[in-house]
Order: C-alpha cells, then sequence, then structure tokens
C-alpha cells in the first residue's frame, strides 16, 4: 500500500470512528453543554470542520496548482502562540455555537469528504514533496493531511474519555 493510500485509508477509519461515536451518543447528548464553559461535542465538531477548510484550501490549491484562498478569519491563524490558538478557537466557537446540529455535522462531513476526495486527486509525489509548492515554506502538503488526522484523533480521544 502506497503512503497516500495508507493516509486516506486512516482519514476514512477517522471518519468512521466519529460517526460511529456520533451514533452511539445521540443528538440529546451530542448537543448537551457539558458545564458552564464546556463545549458540547456539536461545537467540537463544528471546530474540526473550521480547521478542516484550511486543509482543504490547501488541497484545493495544490490540486489547481495556485496559492491556496483560505476562508477569511479575523485572527491570523498561523499563530501558533497559546493566546493566538486560544483567540481563534473562541472566535470559532463564538461563530458556531448557534448553529443546529444537523448543520454542523453536514458541513463538517461535507468538508471531509471534500479532504478526501481532493487529495485522491493529487500525487503521491506532490503530496510527500516538501518543494512542490513555493507557498508551503518547505512543507509538504501531506503534513495537513497528516494534522487533520491527529487533530480528529485527539478530540476522538478527549471525547471517548468522557464516556
Amino acid at each position: 500500500m502506497s503512503m497516500k493510500s495508507h493516509i486516506l485509508a486512516a482519514l476514512r477509519e477517522q471518519v468512521e470512528a466519529w460517526e460511529a461515536t456520533l451514533a452511539r451518543l445521540g443528538e440529546a447528548a451530542i448537543v448537551a453543554q457539558t458545564g458552564p464553559s464546556a463545549w458540547s461535542v456539536k461545537d467540537e465538531l463544528a471546530h474540526l470542520w473550521a480547521w478542516q477548510q484550511r486543509t482543504l484550501a490547501r488541497l484545493e490549491a495544490a490540486r489547481l496548482d495556485r496559492a491556496p484562498e483560505f476562508p477569511a478569519w479575523p485572527f491570523d491563524p498561523n499563530d501558533e502562540s497559546e493566546e493566538g490558538t486560544e483567540r481563534i478557537n473562541t472566535w470559532i466557537y463564538e461563530t458556531n455555537r448557534n448553529l443546529p446540529w444537523s448543520t454542523a455535522h453536514q458541513n463538517w462531513r461535507d468538508c471531509f469528504r471534500r479532504v478526501l476526495e481532493t487529495a485522491e486527486g493529487i500525487s503521491e509525489r506532490d503530496l510527500v514533496n516538501s518543494d512542490r509548492y513555493a507557498w508551503l515554506n518547505g512543507h509538504a502538503i501531506v503534513v495537513f493531511l497528516l494534522g487533520t488526522y491527529d487533530h480528529h484523533q485527539e478530540h476522538l480521544e478527549t471525547l471517548n474519555a468522557k464516556m
């Protein structure tokens, strides 16, 4: 199995694991706030969807051989400081907290499907070549697919630990 096939298979398994967990929980548990400052499962999924859109923008740019067109965020999404990440995540929560569960779930599912489909259309050589896309500043596009997997896994592990 090629690296690309392996990564895409792992991402598909991640979707299946999330869907199985969501099915076990049911909508009432998914939308329930677990505390005054705690996110609901719906909020977690909306958070993942928001970050996933950036991965999708990179993949679409790679596939079309152009610079990425990221969703507009009021903060620098490249600010990796603790304060920067907290500011972004708070904005994502505030922006999406009133979405109905069905919308949040559909947004996440559709974006994940598009990530997989778009990645399928990029050659493995282009996915792993750190010099292929100048706008990635020496990173290979595969790093963002792996980041999507890791981000989803981190949130799923936290969710499963609460169950």
